[in-house]
């Protein structure tokens, strides 16, 4: 179920792996797919579905993005250096991965602040449950929210990737 927050998703600002701001409006009118990831946990080969994700619909108006998060059993404890190699190295990744956020507590992110209130297909909103848990953002600022067992290939996942492409 997608639903439209108060606050305007696209415009809050957030760190880039090499220190500058950014938001996703930079983006442009694209479908975004916002997962926090974390290169030492049992689901970072999401990351090789990810990527492919990008590489099918990139052309047709997809961004995925990744936000490394080091708040689940420190599995994200290296440097952005080391976590940009192995995302490159490991699983050949294109897409943007921006500075390590926090996800949950006083001092998440404020766009993981702003996310969690986004409602998943069981009507359930909150905190982030673990590393790789997916918001889609469509280019009108719904948000569809896919828990991190959720795979980034699965067919929700994939319709709700194709409803929200830009025409």
């Amino acid at each position: 179920m997608a639903e439209t927050p108060t606050v305007d998703i696209r415009d809050i600002a957030f760190q880039t792996a090499e220190g500058g701001e950014k938001t996703l409006a930079d983006f442009g009118e694209k479908a975004i797919l916002v997962v926090n990831v974390a290169s030492k946990c049992g689901l970072a080969p999401q990351y090789e579905q990810l990527e492919q994700l990008q590489r099918t619909y990139g052309d047709r108006g997809l961004q995925v993005v990744g936000f490394p998060c080091n708040q689940f059993m420190g599995q994200e404890p290296g440097s952005m250096e080391e976590i940009l190699e192995y995302c490159s190295m490991t699983w050949g990744v294109s897409f943007p991965v921006m500075d390590k956020v926090r996800v949950n507590g006083s001092s998440a992110a404020p766009l993981y602040k702003a996310l969690k209130k986004a409602k998943n297909a069981e009507g359930s909103r909150g905190p982030i449950m673990w590393n790789f848990e997916k918001f889609l953002i469509t280019p009108s600022g719904d948000v569809h929210r896919f828990r991190p067992q959720t795979k980034p290939d699965a067919p929700e996942v994939v319709a709700a990737i194709e409803a929200s492409l830009p025409a």
